[in-house]
């Protein structure tokens, strides 16, 4: 049965079976039932219409300052277990849910999400009317919100809404600094396969260094699928950093908040990457950043892109693909310089999804090409990085 909102300053009484609230910066409530963490939250409340991958999705580090709410009713009947991770620590900030969940139904569940969520303190709340909250964000933009889940139902809507309203939002906010490794690793571990796991890389042909953002593990996995071994250091290390390792192309990885919050102190160092002739690909905030390091400019989205069913298409071959995204920031097109040019567009509403410079190996996408979760209609931009690289080892 589905709990009651409320609208304005003076919300009603919690009904006598809520044990959670999403309490919005103006004052709207969403009553339900409390899942994971006993705790409050506050962070921009958003929406992915993903119907697979939420054990993915809860764990990119892209969604740091976040409240995720799924469109699709049935989040967490398939359980959660430790493989279908993007980072050890998720850096969302809670889950908004339309069904309670129910036990799970999949053979690799190891846990119900419940114990997933409140062993990674994560909060929660069940019984929301998802299709209004997501009509909401479509037509007024991504609000901040505070979830609190309290045992007993007691929770005080005002100091809530005094969190929510205080909160400073996205905007001007670098949450690279907070997910970016602290320590330079390398990473050889290859895509999952039924049956034998996650694989391990032995005769690498490639040497890619990585700039970590908030980067996916399986991002860092299609590299070294790809034949890469990676290198991965901090989202703040110079040039010189980067070059000591000696790499034949560098990556710059996915990751949340501004980007011209965190290219104060990155996009100098993309501009010496690219102008050393170094192979490039960025994804995400990589891609934005990029842009932003060849001279373009990028802007807040109203609602952002979140979800596996995007469509997007390859200007250079005509090709649509069905995409993973999720990002709330974009690319301004017409503020690239004349030796960028648009690769990808967005069949949503236009927005830039790709480029590549005309006179050096380098190019990016907004969407995440890996597919996790999400179709794998993009995987072939590792290979076109892989062909880049060994190009560019030929001509030096």
């Amino acid at each position: 049965m589905d709990l009651p909102k409320t609208e304005g300053a003076a919300p009603q009484a919690a009904p006598k079976d809520a044990t959670a609230a999403l309490v919005l910066a103006d004052g709207t409530v969403f009553w339900g039932k409390g899942i994971g963490a006993l705790r409050m939250s506050v962070g921009e409340v958003c929406f992915n219409t993903s119907m697979t991958g939420y054990q993915e999705i809860i764990t990119d580090p892209s969604y740091a300052g976040q409240i995720i709410t799924f469109t699709f009713p049935h989040i967490g009947n398939v359980g959660a277990n430790a493989e279908d991770i993007e980072t050890i620590s998720p850096a969302a900030r809670g889950v908004v849910l339309r069904l309670d969940i129910t036990d799970p139904a999949n053979w690799r569940a190891t846990r119900k999400l419940d114990e997933w969520l409140r062993a990674n303190n994560l909060p929660g709340i069940t019984g929301v009317d998802t299709r209004q909250l997501t009509r909401r964000i479509r037509d007024l933009g991504a609000p901040t919100g505070v979830i609190v889940h309290a045992a007993q139902g007691k929770i005080d809507i005002a100091a809530a809404i005094k969190e929510a309203k205080a909160w400073p939002g996205l905007e001007g906010m670098d949450l690279a600094k907070e997910v970016s490794t602290r320590q330079t690793y390398g990473w050889d571990e290859t895509q999952w396969e039924l049956g034998k796991g996650y694989g391990k890389l032995d005769k690498p042909k490639h040497h890619v260094v990585a700039m970590d953002f908030g980067a996916k593990r399986n991002i860092l996995r299609c590299l070294a699928s790809a034949g890469c071994k990676v290198t991965v250091v901090p989202a703040n290390a110079s040039f010189d950093d980067i070059m000591r390792h000696k790499p034949d192309g560098v990556f710059l990885a996915n990751g949340p908040g501004d980007p011209a919050a965190t290219g104060e102190y990155a996009v100098p160092v993309i501009k010496q990457v690219v102008d050393s002739g170094m192979p490039t690909f960025g994804i995400c905030l990589g891609h934005q950043m990029l842009a932003l390091a060849l001279g373009g400019k990028t802007e807040k989205m109203d609602r952002g892109h979140r979800g596996a069913n995007h469509p997007v298409k390859d200007l250079t071959t005509g090709k649509v693909e069905i995409t993973s995204q999720n990002h709330g920031f974009c690319v301004l097109p017409e503020t690239l310089p004349k030796n960028v040019e648009v690769t990808h567009v967005s069949l949503f509403d236009g927005c830039n999804e790709g480029l590549r410079m005309t006179d050096k190996p380098v190019f990016s996408v907004q969407y995440h090409p890996e597919a996790s979760p999400g179709p794998e209609d993009s995987h072939y931009l590792f290979d076109r990085f892989v062909e880049m690289i060994e190009k560019n080892k030929k001509k030096g």
